[in-house]
């Protein structure tokens, strides 16, 4: 059996989800209150990191594989670029928000700023999960050569 006892596995199963519902809150409304996308990737990379400690490696990686993380990392890097691409097309400065402002303090309210934030929400809950999974490989090298 991999992984943690049952006790352990119950509430992580129970926990995971809010997590991941409190990250992306954190990523939406980065705008309007503290956090952003990077405080809202960390949430989102501590659930995986949840599951890996939980459950095991195997299952979080078939939950998010590293080709799936290196694939979200660089589209969060990406799109983070094309919306600052963008402000310098329309205005003629790099990350300029070019998009009408709305109402303040709506969800619609900062113009490319919540698009940036879910840029960078989705970068570095990516690459976090992505270090873990490579800090993970390393010290079970790293112990196996001690143990030769």
């Amino acid at each position: 059996m991999e992984g943690m006892t049952k006790i352990v596995k119950t509430v992580a199963r129970l926990v995971i989800g809010f997590i991941l519902l409190y990250g992306a809150s954190i990523v939406i409304y980065g705008h309007i209150t503290p956090g952003g996308g990077f405080a809202g990737g960390v949430f989102i990379s501590i659930a995986y990191v949840l599951i890996m400690l939980a459950f095991s490696k195997k299952v979080a990686m078939r939950k998010l594989s590293n080709f799936a993380a290196s694939l979200s990392d660089n589209l969060g890097a990406f799109s983070f670029f094309i919306i600052g691409l963008l402000g310098s097309i329309f205005s003629g400065y790099f990350l300029y928000n070019f998009i009408n402002h709305g109402t303040p303090f709506r969800l619609v309210s900062a113009g490319t700023i919540p698009l940036s934030n879910i840029a960078i929400g989705v970068k570095v809950g990516a690459s976090l999960y992505a270090i873990l999974v490579a800090l993970s490989i390393y010290g079970r090298v790293l112990t196996e050569k001690e143990e030769e």
